[in-house]
């Protein structure tokens, strides 16, 4: 199986059963709110978004391989576990590079919004304007 039908897959199942051997064991991983190196701490991230948030779903509008790079563009959304339950929406993208073994060995996340716009879609009565 290729590398971008696995990717496809695991935005599909999301957060489920994720194919960690896609990524070295020393990938670099920088979103808006975090960055780390290893696997290990991409599983434990995963697992986190897995046992906190209600329904995460991650749904995948685009992918494309030029040479060594991936471009993903995506919507992640969640239910956060607060008593009025509010559906949190980002949208954004990821840079992968591949390493000369064909290995996810940097993945970079971006978002079309700011961290301060995902903190105020948990205030009742906002309204999104998150793409």
């Amino acid at each position: 199986m290729d590398i971008l039908t696995a990717l496809r897959q695991d935005y599909d199942r999301f957060p489920q059963d994720q194919t960690y051997s896609l990524y070295s064991e020393d990938v670099f991983f920088k979103d808006p709110m975090t960055e780390f190196r290893g696997v290990k701490k991409y599983q434990e991230m995963i697992g986190l978004i897995d046992r906190f948030f209600k329904s995460p779903q991650l749904d995948l509008h685009d992918i494309q391989q030029t040479e060594n790079q991936i471009r993903t563009d995506w919507t992640l959304s969640w239910t956060t576990p607060l008593p009025w339950k509010p559906r949190i929406s980002i949208s954004g993208w990821s840079e992968l590079t591949l390493d000369d073994d064909g290995l996810i060995n940097q993945h970079l996340d971006y978002w079309h919004c700011k961290p301060w716009n995902v903190l105020q879609q948990h205030l009742p009565g906002f309204k999104s304007g998150v793409r």
